[in-house]
């Protein structure tokens, strides 16, 4: 695969992930569990975004093409 394509196919696939968690993050809190029942999902969906984010920058935009293995 191309870098071009993996770079948007990976930007792509992230933002999505990263919404979908979010806006399940904030409908747990703004639902029936309220803000202190949905706050242990919103720690680690943090975390999770987090760990997804770093792990696009680590494959798609720190190894640049001729740093390949």
């Amino acid at each position: 695969m191309s870098y071009t394509v993996q770079l948007v196919v990976g930007l792509i696939g992230t933002a999505m992930f990263v919404l979908f968690i979010g806006g399940l993050s904030e409908s747990i809190s703004t639902g029936f569990a309220g803000f202190t029942g949905g706050l242990p999902f919103m720690i680690i969906a943090i975390v999770v975004c987090s760990a997804a984010i770093y792990n696009f920058w680590e494959d798609c935009i720190r190894k640049r093409p001729n740093n390949r293995d």
